[in-house]
């Protein structure tokens, strides 16, 4: 044992439930690292024992074999200090709700559960004084959390936008960088490990969705379920797509954007000032080339926070792994067995103001149409005069023949395929335009519809 730290220090008994990747991380730090991590918590960090459904079952980390049981309900009555790594809804929801009951400190990187029944968990800590965290619940070993809870608590954030995901950032950086078809850049993302058998959570957007919830969450001091976030995933985007967007300056991303915005069925407050609703979105987005996000690469996860005094921060790191995300987990277990040593209420959320959620029609963004259009005199004054009467200004607009047109008296019009880029206008009178769109009859089909950020 090292020699600055007393052989009498408080013991702190910790119980981990789950010992998949990031599980046995954990154990191993917990094991390998007592010493030091002793001398920073100022209390002993005991690993009691390690829930798991076989005990027998083979671990990319051995911890010594009478540590494992299939009584996870015990394990957790017994401890200070419950981790919860096993994912999804049940039995980790009834296991943390037993641990809070007991008074231990929970600490969690369940980001579903949290998204779905964070609320009730928040309430339930809370009432019993205990402390919930949630650090490696979000972007893996990026210290995002304790930054907005902490680092930001005197100012206002009025946005967080980020790639939370590193699956889908690793599929478009793979299409951008190579050109590669949705189908084809997936197959390499599984190859290489990046993308789960069963990529769904993630190319359909739920994963980011529920990592949004959780910022939103902390952002504005409101309490935001999965169920608020729109979500929109990344099935949807071409190659094509993604050279259009190249090509006119943008890359493409999957972004978690939790804002606040007027909120136009609350008017103003009594001094004044617009009063807000906070709009929570995934959706692929086009980024200009220039913003920090669109240089995040491969795997990798960042978040960008716009605050009032702060102004612009971004933070940046590994999204996902054992390792990384095991980081985040132990960094929530020191301060909360610092807490434990030296005392106080425990730390959850702060949830103290109520903001309503806007729905996305409530958003003023930008937006990237591409469509199918015949080759003939009058098309693009059609689409400007339809443009103009839903309230929309085009910002660019470009226009690429498909094939020439026969030079015979009976050939039909040629098909030419439109990239248009908008100002900014409401969400609500962009999606009537591209409605609108539809309709007309010089238009064979609207082939992509992406908004656009960071501009």
């Amino acid at each position: 044992m090292d020699t600055n730290v007393s052989a009498n220090i408080k013991t702190l008994k910790v119980a981990l439930l789950g010992a998949g990747n990031v599980g046995s991380q954990v154990a191993r730090i917990l094991l390998e690292d007592a010493d030091a991590l002793a001398a920073r918590t100022g209390a002993r960090l005991q690993l009691v024992g390690i829930a798991v459904r076989n005990v027998d079952a083979p671990r990319e980390v051995n911890a010594p074999r009478e540590l494992y049981t299939t009584d996870a309900s015990a394990l957790v009555r017994s401890a200070d200090i419950v981790i919860e790594l096993m994912g999804g809804m049940e039995p980790a929801r009834t296991l943390i709700l037993e641990a809070i009951e007991h008074g231990a400190t929970v600490v969690t990187g369940n980001k579903a559960l949290l998204a779905v029944d964070g609320p009730t968990l928040y309430e339930k800590a809370d009432a019993a004084g205990v402390q919930l965290s949630y650090e490696a619940a979000v972007a893996g070993a990026i210290p995002i959390l304790r930054p907005i809870t902490d680092s930001l608590a005197g100012d206002k954030i009025t946005r967080v936008m980020g790639i939370v995901n590193g699956t889908t950032n690793y599929i478009l950086d793979a299409m951008d960088s190579t050109g590669a078809q949705f189908a084809d850049a997936l197959a390499d993302a599984t190859r290489l490990g990046y993308a789960e058998a069963d990529p769904t959570a993630d190319i359909e957007g739920h994963d980011a969705a529920a990592k949004g919830a959780i910022l939103a969450s902390l952002a504005f001091h409101t309490r935001f379920a999965l169920s608020d976030v729109h979500c929109q995933g990344i099935t949807g985007v071409t190659a094509e797509d993604i050279a259009a967007a190249k090509d006119a300056g943008y890359v493409i991303k999957l972004l978690a954007i939790a804002e606040t915005l007027p909120n136009p069925a609350a008017g103003k407050t009594d001094d004044g000032a617009p009063a807000l609703g906070v709009s929570v979105r995934v959706h692929p987005t086009l980024l200009p080339r220039e913003h920090p996000l669109a240089a995040v690469r491969g795997a990798y996860n960042a978040v960008f926070v716009e605050a009032e005094s702060a102004g612009e921060l971004m933070f940046y790191g590994r999204g996902a792994g054992g390792t990384p995300t095991a980081s985040a987990v132990m960094g929530d277990v020191v301060s909360a067995a610092r807490r434990l040593v030296l005392g106080g209420p425990g730390r959850t959320d702060s949830s103290i103001e109520v903001l309503p959620v806007l729905p996305i029609e409530a958003v003023a963004t930008r937006y990237y149409i591409g469509m199918d259009a015949a080759d003939q005199p009058g098309v693009l004054s059609k689409i400007s005069t339809l443009f103009a009467e839903h309230g929309v200004s085009i910002e660019t607009m470009r226009q690429t023949v498909h094939r020439e047109r026969e030079e015979t008296e009976n050939a039909g019009p040629g098909s030419a395929e439109l990239r248009i880029v908008t100002h900014r206008a409401s969400e609500a009178a962009l999606a009537a335009t591209v409605e609108a769109i539809k309709g007309l009859d010089v238009i064979n089909s609207v082939t992509s519809v992406l908004r656009v950020e960071g501009v």
